[in-house]
């Protein structure tokens, strides 16, 4: 068994930061795309849970001997993403805000997946 847990050849603190840079990025593209005048923070919300995704992920790949406390981190912020994504079954959105959440929910079912499969392949290694 391969010593480091990789999902389409990135590591899970690649993955983050990926993570991390599309929502950031999204968010930003979202604020200044609205209609509304003035511009709703709100819209920035795919960025405020994509920065600490982000940052989490650097620190991971910069401090190997802490990285299971910042992924562990990371999966808190991804199920706060999933649970704030599945709001999008309510209805009575603007686009923005569907796609908004949409990618939310995405983001944050994926990355507990992949987190998920992670912690089972270190318990696994360890037992070996």
């Amino acid at each position: 068994m391969s010593e480091d847990f990789r999902v389409l050849g990135m590591s899970v603190s690649r993955i983050a930061i990926l993570n991390g840079v599309v929502l950031s990025l999204w968010g930003a593209i979202a604020y200044f795309v609205q209609s509304s005048d003035p511009p709703s923070i709100t819209a920035l919300i795919p960025a405020f849970m994509g920065l600490p995704m982000l940052l989490l992920g650097f620190l991971s790949e910069s401090n190997p001997s802490n990285r299971r406390h910042y992924m562990h981190a990371c999966m808190i912020v991804a199920l706060m993403m999933a649970l704030g994504g599945a709001r999008v079954v309510q209805g009575g959105m603007s686009w923005l805000a569907i796609v908004s959440h949409l990618l939310l929910l995405q983001v944050g079912v994926s990355f507990t997946i992949v987190g998920i499969m992670s912690f089972r392949h270190a318990r696994l290694q360890r037992e070996s």
